[in-house]
C-alpha cells in the first residue's frame, strides 16, 4: 500500500493501519458480532517536509512558522509513525548531481544481497513461526538481536537523546539484525545499529523541530 502526501489523509483513516501493521490482522466489529482477517502488507508512505514543501532546503524558500510545521507533522501519530520500521529523509537534487550524475549499485546486485539475507533469515527462523526478521517476537529478539556492550552502551544513548519508545528501540533492533544480515554478519556491530537508527529519521526531526 502507498500513500502519496501521507499527512492530508483523515486521521482515523491513518490510525486504523495501525492494528495490521502491529499483529497483520484486522478486527472488524458489527452489531451482529465481530471477525478477525489476516491484513499483513508493506506500507509505503510519502511527505513533504512541511505544508508548503521547503523546509530545510538550502534555497530558504519555506513560508512556514515553526509552530506550521509541527502542526503538519503531527498529523501523523506517534503511535502510528513507532510502526514505521524506516523513515528516510530525502534531501532536494542540486544542479551540480543532476549534471554530474554517477551510477548507483544495479538492480541486480542489490537483489542478489536481499535474497542472501533472506536465506540467512530462513534458516535462522527454522521451525519457528517468524520467516524473517520482521516478525519476531520479543522472545526471539532476546536471541537472535543480543548486543555486545558497545552495542548496549550506543542504543541506551540513542534511546535516551531520542526519546524512543519501547516499541522504536524494538524496531531498531530488527532492523539493525537485517543491516547485519545483508553484510553477511553474524553479530549485530555498532555501525549496524547506527545506521538502524539513522533511519528513525521523523523521530530525530521532531526533536529538532521542537529545541
Amino acid at each position: 500500500m502507498f500513500l502519496d502526501e501521507m499527512p492530508e489523509f483523515r486521521s482515523d483513516a491513518l490510525e486504523v493501519l495501525r492494528q495490521p501493521l502491529e499483529d497483520g490482522r484486522i478486527t472488524i466489529s458489527r452489531v451482529a458480532g465481530s471477525g478477525s482477517f489476516p491484513a499483513r502488507f508493506m506500507l509505503v508512505c510519502a511527505m513533504n517536509p512541511c505544508k508548503c514543501g521547503y523546509y530545510g532546503h538550502p534555497s530558504n524558500r519555506c513560508v512556514c512558522t515553526e509552530q506550521m510545521v509541527r502542526s503538519y507533522r503531527r498529523r501523523i501519530s506517534g503511535p502510528l509513525l513507532d510502526r514505521i520500521d524506516l523513515q528516510v529523509n530525502v534531501p532536494s537534487v542540486e544542479y551540480e548531481q543532476l549534471k554530474n550524475r554517477t551510477p548507483g549499485e544495479s538492480s541486480e546486485s542489490i537483489r542478489e544481497r536481499v535474497n542472501a539475507a533472506r536465506e540467512i533469515q530462513k534458516k535462522r527462523y527454522m521451525g519457528t513461526n517468524a520467516g524473517y526478521n520482521a516478525a519476531l517476537t520479543p522472545g526471539m529478539m532476546r536471541e537472535a538481536c543480543r548486543l555486545d556492550p558497545k552495542g548496549e552502551t550506543f542504543i541506551r544513548r540513542a534511546f535516551e537523546s531520542l526519546g524512543l519508545t519501547a516499541r522504536a528501540y524494538d524496531r531498531i533492533l530488527k532492523v539493525a539484525r537485517t543491516v547485519a544480515d545483508l553484510e553477511g554478519e553474524k553479530d549485530i556491530r555498532v555501525e549496524h545499529l547506527a545506521e538502524a537508527v539513522q533511519y528513525r529519521g521523523l523521530d530525530r526531526e521532531e526533536n529538532t523541530v521542537n529545541t
